[in-house]
């Protein structure tokens, strides 16, 4: 089975905490703050691996989680950066928000290409060892920062096949014998319908340059709306700067060869007008076996619509050359291969304004508080020591909380839920 799409959970490595520590030393019984901070949590990095042409996989992993830092430890010592989590695509993967199925990157990129990899997700910082806390008022901070957490992300990864000319045809129309004959692939080949159940994709060396040729699996009526897996096959010619329409002229399956393109022509519209739209060529093949009506009627299909027609008997090696030099030809003058601007980025921070607004609302008793603005304070309180506890607080009472509590009738003892940080409220 083809594996081109799938949807898989990402999250970048929490930092590490800071430390709480006091020098010790002989002789001296009243060491100053040394504790260290916390290292940086493991990015997440999406890496192209050429050998790779599927997404097969992610089939039975759906799950990558960084690995979080090393907590800061006595005497200053930094804790350890977390590795990096290196996730391995084919070229091509398209990168997408799972929940909007806005591209969030093209591994196709130029930046992407060149470098081979395209960071998703930064790992969180470290927080600070109380030793960035001392003050000539406060010379022994008994609290350190927590280090931020990494960011988690449902993505949805899409494999659109990196080919510059791609064959499109109905059931044995020849597409895997033409591929076969212009390039070194070697496709199944039989007298059945659908013996390719995967896009097949071929180097082709002409005279007029080299190329990369798609053999895409046959295409039937309602292929546009998924009949016969025609949204998993249609998706791999939308980087084809050309299309070849491939056609059996032989009709001896009792089909029309001209009934075969406008149903061909039909589905690419319905798919996509953009990709419908894409310049053409017309291969007639099993020529052998054909008439000259036939022949006189495809030749009048092509010459109506501008198009170059090539007369070709496949199986023979007849016409094949000549194929392989017009696409070549026909290529040197098209734009480069598709690549997907980026309609979403993951590093953009919403901008908070100091006078969002506070929303608290009561259910069943527990006062449920929304700030925004507080998510990063959230992150790096350390809620097992008094002084931190007590600059939370503080923030609690000048960033409004406290007045919009009690503003909603909030009484002692009651129990406060603010992005899952649970107290009880006291005056």
């Amino acid at each position: 089975m083809f594996f081109d799409k799938v949807k898989i959970y990402v999250k970048a490595g929490d930092g590490g905490n800071g430390s709480v520590s006091f020098h010790r030393e002989k002789y001296i019984s009243h060491g100053g703050p040394d504790g260290g901070d916390g290292g940086k949590g493991g990015d997440i990095i999406f890496v192209i691996d050429e050998g790779q042409n599927t997404l097969l996989n992610f089939k039975y992993r759906r799950k990558f989680v960084a690995p979080n830092g090393q907590a800061g430890m006595a005497s200053k010592c930094h804790g350890k950066n977390a590795e990096n989590l290196e996730i391995p695509v084919p070229p091509g993967t398209v990168i997408k928000d799972g929940n909007t199925g806005k591209i969030i990157k093209d591994m196709s990129d130029a930046d992407v290409a060149e470098a081979g990899r395209f960071v998703l997700l930064k790992g969180g910082n470290g927080g600070f060892g109380n030793s960035h806390f001392a003050t000539p008022t406060r010379q022994t901070p008994n609290f350190a920062k927590s280090g931020i957490k990494g960011k988690e992300l449902e993505v949805e990864l899409e494999l659109k096949m990196l080919a510059d000319a791609g064959l499109v045809g109905m059931p044995s129309a020849g597409k895997s014998t033409i591929i076969s004959m212009v390039s070194a692939a070697k496709p199944k080949i039989a007298d059945y319908h659908f013996t390719t159940l995967a896009p097949i994709l071929g180097v082709v060396d002409a005279k007029a340059g080299g190329y990369v040729l798609a053999d895409i699996p046959g295409l039937i009526e309602g292929a546009s709306d998924g009949e016969g897996l025609g949204h998993q096959f249609l998706r791999h010619i939308e980087r084809c700067r050309l299309i070849v329409n491939v056609v059996d002229a032989s009709g001896i399956e009792g089909r029309d060869p001209l009934d075969d393109l406008r149903v061909i022509n039909e589905e690419l519209e319905k798919y996509s007008p953009k990709l419908a739209s894409r310049p053409r060529i017309l291969a007639a093949n099993k020529m052998d076996m054909a008439d000259d009506e036939t022949k006189a009627r495809l030749q009048a299909y092509a010459d109506e619509r501008g198009i170059p027609v090539v007369f070709l008997c496949a199986a023979i090696g007849e016409g094949t050359d000549e194929l392989k030099e017009i696409i070549a030809r026909e290529l040197v003058n098209l734009p480069p291969l598709t690549v997907y601007e980026p309609e979403m980025s993951v590093d953009d921070e919403p901008e908070i304004s100091e006078d969002a607004e506070i929303k608290v609302t009561n259910v069943n008793g527990v006062y449920h508080v929304k700030a925004e603005r507080l998510i990063n304070v959230i992150n790096s309180i350390n809620f097992g020591d008094h002084e931190s506890m007590a600059y939370f607080q503080k923030v609690l009472r000048n960033s409004g909380v406290i007045a919009a509590l009690e503003a909603k009738g909030i009484k002692d003892g009651d129990t406060v839920n603010l992005y899952d940080v649970e107290f009880d409220y006291y005056r």
